[in-house]
């Protein structure tokens, strides 16, 4: 006897998809748009798997999930939903539903799920409440690639599994990592991220696993190692392709046997701590080259997970920018808009330093132009090579000042041949890169013109000249103090 596919969703045209879709696989398949007619076949005992929609007409799918829990814990829930969102994928995880799938679906895909979750009943009960709110969200995107990264999140949210996340610089490693500690099991413990390439090899080890009193020269106190700040919740250990391999030997002893020593200690301590890692290096490469050590690396790499570049998912572009452009006005800065045509341009980036380089160049454009509107040919402006040789963080691709000077007096040469400018090289190379510059550092400092003097190391009257000279006078949002 073919088993029983319930589903519910007030959309006529997506029941009669799935109804021909999942009939053509062998299965019995039942439709209703509401909540309440799903419920009289569940309350009766029909059905061997429901998928169902998050917004119905008369209750939402997420609190109908745990009431079948309830009623029957064997039956396995599919949920369906057109709010693609990181929030979605883990609301459902935590109600106990099987799986979760973004709308529009691959119908291979949802055959597939059905197979699955048939074959192996869902059981997952509610852990807890997501308490998160949509504006929360560490994570933006409805790109495929993206779907996938909110699915696999979800399903680790529910373990206590190590993870290692691989990207290129800027991709959100550290957000996916705070995802995973915020809406897991450990979300009321602490959080504490350390940037292997921050700290001087020398110092690694004090750092991580901390050290007793007169351990070395300068340790005139006990010192608190990372492990013991986030025990009980989740340490990040970022850039872990850069920790030097006597640290990496002590690590690989906290992964197989649950204990450390300090740095001058003799008595193991026992720690109950989640490790994630990151990386945006080959571990592979540095295995091979002697630099990484390969037990440690199969011991982080329980759960592999790979971030994609922005220009992997430029689909995601226009949700980024609201993002960040509502983030902007949160700080104070006025509210501004793009057209289609911005955000084409911005399509059509290359996008080194990922979502990073893109969240600067909006906070950055947020700041310097006036007007409700940002302009394409502002963006164009921005993205050109000058600008882009002060951007922050943006990677190893980053372009330097030095490639930017050579790109400028290649350029000018070609134009003009041999005639120099009349105002020498030295004021147009000035010209050129002064004002990405002090614009740039603005937007770091969100428009504070002190902080911006501070870290141009430059005097505060100076720096305000120099704003009026070249035209940034009129920028609103701009802050004194």
């Amino acid at each position: 006897m073919p088993a029983t596919v319930l589903v519910c969703d007030d959309d006529s045209a997506i029941r009669t998809v799935l109804n021909q879709a999942l009939g053509r696989a062998g299965y019995d398949v039942r439709t209703t748009g509401t909540a309440a007619g799903l419920w009289r076949w569940i309350s009766a005992g029909d059905g061997n798997l429901v998928i169902t929609d998050v917004v119905l007409p008369d209750e939402s799918g997420f609190d109908l999930i745990p009431r079948i829990k309830r009623l029957r814990p064997e039956l396995p829930v599919v949920v369906m939903s057109a709010q693609n969102t990181l929030l979605t994928a883990i609301t459902a995880a935590e109600r106990g539903a099987f799986e979760y799938l973004p709308k529009p679906f691959d119908l291979k895909e949802l055959t597939s799920v059905v197979q699955r979750a048939l074959a192996s009943p869902g059981n997952r009960r509610p852990d807890a409440t997501v308490a998160a709110s949509e504006e929360r969200l560490p994570l933006i995107g409805r790109s495929p690639a993206m779907q996938e990264i909110y699915r696999v999140i979800a399903r680790l949210t529910q373990t206590d599994l190590t993870v290692m996340i691989m990207g290129e610089s800027g991709t959100g490693k550290e957000l996916v990592a705070r995802a995973l500690h915020d809406y897991g099991k450990r979300r009321h413990g602490t959080f504490v991220a350390v940037n292997m390439a921050a700290i001087p090899k020398e110092l690694v080890e004090s750092e991580l696993f901390g050290h007793e009193r007169g351990a070395f020269t300068g340790a005139t106190n006990r010192g608190v190692g990372r492990f013991e700040q986030a025990e009980g919740g989740t340490l990040f250990l970022d850039e872990i392709g850069d920790m030097p391999l006597e640290a990496q030997t002590r690590l690989l002893r906290v992964l197989q046997q649950g204990e450390y020593t300090t740095v001058g200690g003799r008595t193991p301590i026992k720690t109950d701590v989640r490790i994630i890692a990151a990386t945006n290096r080959d571990l592979r490469q540095l295995i091979s080259q002697g630099l990484f050590r390969e037990d440690l690396y199969y011991r982080l790499n329980v759960v592999p997970l790979r971030l994609p570049p922005l220009r992997e998912r430029v689909e995601d572009i226009p949700d980024l920018v609201r993002h960040f452009l509502r983030k902007a006005e949160d700080e104070g800065l006025p509210a501004k808009t793009l057209d289609n045509e911005g955000l084409e341009t911005l399509r059509r980036h290359r996008w080194p330093g990922n979502v990073r380089e893109l969240e600067n160049l909006i906070r950055r454009l947020a700041v310097l132009h006036s007007g409700d509107a940002i302009p394409a040919s502002a963006i164009g402006e921005e993205l050109k090579e000058p600008a882009r040789a002060f951007a922050i963080d943006e990677g190893e691709e980053n372009v330097t000042l030095s490639s930017s000077v050579e790109h400028f007096l290649t350029r000018y040469f070609n134009e003009h041949g041999d005639r120099l400018p009349p105002a020498g090289v030295y004021d147009r190379i000035l010209h050129e890169v002064e004002r990405p510059l002090i614009s740039i550092c603005l937007a770091a400092t969100r428009g504070n013109q002190i902080r911006a003097a501070q870290l141009l190391g430059l005097n505060r009257n100076t720096l305000r000249k120099k704003i009026r000279d070249l035209g940034l006078e009129v920028i609103k949002g701009l802050r004194s103090d």
